[in-house]
């Protein structure tokens, strides 16, 4: 009938689509949204400042390399986005959209118009707009600079896309997730990094930027912010070529986003079984438990270990421990700033890991508690948690004192900074295992929250208090480091500190196994209650 209502267009369909998947997630709970208020707030307020930054560089002789690189930046963030926050976008995830009947084409154009929906976008807008107005100069300039910054939010949200459909079916898989807790990685990198280099730009000055920036300005979507620079500078024939890859660069990541959308649309789903084989294989082919002891020992030690590789919440754990307890003694070397003993900071992150041992178990603590049934018992699996830990933090916390000390050139204080790494890897332990039976907390297997509700006190004094008797467990190897020091002639006898660290730290620690023993013995029914809450 000529008088009926013509049917709604893909692109606004898609785009309610988004803002209703936003809407409904919104209103599941209000901590939910209040934290999406207050990320929003945050994000703007972060993006504002920026945005006036950006304006107050106008004029500056290095404002180009500035803004050229950040462009980089921004371009990097996108890419990586879909790999370590797969959950964040609903609409990444084009397989639920298989049984419609929906051409390629016209869905990649509406789903590239959601794209440009959210704080995301809004943020990256602001960024190419302060960074356009920093090197824009006269009338072409500016002409350019709108198109500047169409361009750069095209290449962002296209390059988004395009990396989240070739890599969708790892996403969605148990591999996806294990590899999203690694964003915790990669924020604490890249936040010492920023640091690092905030600093050294404090000291020398943005010219130093130039010679990225001349490179970057070639590269999409910096490529975008350079031709303005190049027709502020008369070069126009440079500005259309950058504006010319900037547009090729969107062109390329739209057709490679089409097809894997066409591939995903039309192929069937055998990420179930593809996953499963190695699974079998694994199984088949482990050798593990031939290189630990046997008995309760090595079961419980193999146990541990299987936990750190597969749980995603035991894996973020240790990957965040394991990076900040590099990064802040190194970085600190960089910097000309560190001491040979920030190398203990990796021993302290590591032992942290022996902290609420039960409650990674969840409820399947009951089948621990149903196998110990004296005092041995529960020595013999604490010990074997222990030793699993040690496997680990043993010869990273050596390798990370080895490494200060060959960035700070300091080799004769190596003993006693290995020795306090020691001492304080032990009382961790030791306080771990007290700590583990005593104030036992459920970590939640859903969400990213790792403790359950109503027990973040029981998390909070297991920890730092934990944390506090360590260091206090510490002292009489402090005592005696001091000592060596301040007496005439005590340098000579530093090296003591090794061996004497690494035997205060095992016989603190099994003092620490022997003391929490009993006390986990005789408190099985209450761990499981509390491990079970999650």
């Amino acid at each position: 009938m000529s008088g009926s209502a013509s049917p709604p267009g893909l692109v606004p369909t898609v785009v309610r689509l988004k803002l209703s998947l936003l809407r409904n997630g919104l209103r599941q709970s209000g901590g939910r949204r209040a934290a999406y208020v207050a990320s929003a707030v945050v994000t703007l307020l972060f993006a504002a400042l920026q945005l006036l930054g950006l304006i107050a560089l106008r004029g500056h002789d290095h404002a180009v390399s500035l803004v050229v690189l950040l462009a980089a930046v921004l371009g990097l963030g996108w890419a990586v986005m879909p790999l370590f926050f797969p959950s964040g976008d609903e609409t990444l995830d084009p397989t639920r959209l298989v049984m419609l009947p929906l051409r390629p084409r016209p869905l990649v154009r509406a789903l590239l118009a959601a794209s440009l929906v959210g704080i995301g976008p809004l943020f990256t807008l602001l960024m190419l707009v302060g960074s356009v107005v920093s090197v824009a100069h006269g009338a072409a300039a500016w002409a350019v600079g709108v198109l500047a910054v169409a361009l750069g939010l095209l290449v962002c949200v296209a390059l988004a896309r395009a990396v989240a459909a070739a890599n969708i079916r790892l996403l969605t898989s148990r591999k996806g997730r294990d590899l999203a807790v690694l964003s915790g990685l990669v924020i604490a990198i890249g936040a010492q990094v920023v640091n690092f280099g905030a600093q050294r730009l404090g000291t020398s000055g943005l010219g130093q930027l130039d010679p990225a920036a001349d490179v970057l300005r070639w590269l999409p979507p910096a490529s975008a912010i350079g031709a303005v620079d190049s027709v502020s500078e008369g070069a126009y024939g440079v500005a259309a070529a950058q504006l010319a890859v900037s547009a090729g660069a969107v062109a390329l990541l739209v057709r490679a986003w089409t097809r894997s959308l066409t591939r995903l649309m039309i192929s069937p789903d055998g990420s179930t079984l593809q996953a499963a084989e190695p699974a079998a294989r694994e199984r088949r082919s482990s050798g593990l438990g031939r290189l630990l002891p046997g008995g309760r020992t090595g079961t419980v030690m193999e146990r541990g270990l299987r936990y750190i590789w597969r749980d995603p919440k035991t894996k973020a754990a240790w990957v965040t421990s394991l990076a900040i307890g590099l990064i802040v003694p190194v970085l600190n070397a960089l910097q000309g700033t560190g001491s040979i003993y920030f190398a203990c900071f990796a021993a302290g992150m590591l032992g942290i890991q022996m902290y609420n041992q039960f409650g990674q178990d969840t409820s399947a603590f009951w089948m621990v508690a149903m196998t110990i049934s004296s005092r041995r018992d529960a020595y013999v699996e604490l010990r074997a948690r222990a030793l699993a830990l040690l496997l680990i933090t043993l010869p990273y916390a050596t390798l990370v004192t080895v490494l200060t000390t060959a960035m700070l050139g300091d080799w004769s204080k190596l003993p006693e900074a290995l020795g306090l790494s020691l001492a304080l890897l032990g009382a961790m332990l030791a306080t771990g295992a007290w700590t583990s039976a005593r104030f036992p907390y459920s970590i939640p297997q859903e969400g990213y929250k790792n403790v359950a509700p109503g027990q973040a006190g029981l998390a909070w004094i297991a920890i730092f208090g934990g944390m506090v008797s360590a260091a206090l467990l510490c002292a009489p190897v402090i005592a005696v480091t001091i000592w060596l020091h301040v007496t005439e002639g005590g340098d000579s006898w530093t090296w003591l500190l090794l061996p004497g660290g690494a035997v205060y730290g095992a016989a603190i620690t099994l003092l620490g196994l022997r003391l929490a023993a009993p006390r986990t013995a005789t408190r099985l029914p209450e761990i499981l209650t509390a491990v079970s809450k999650g």
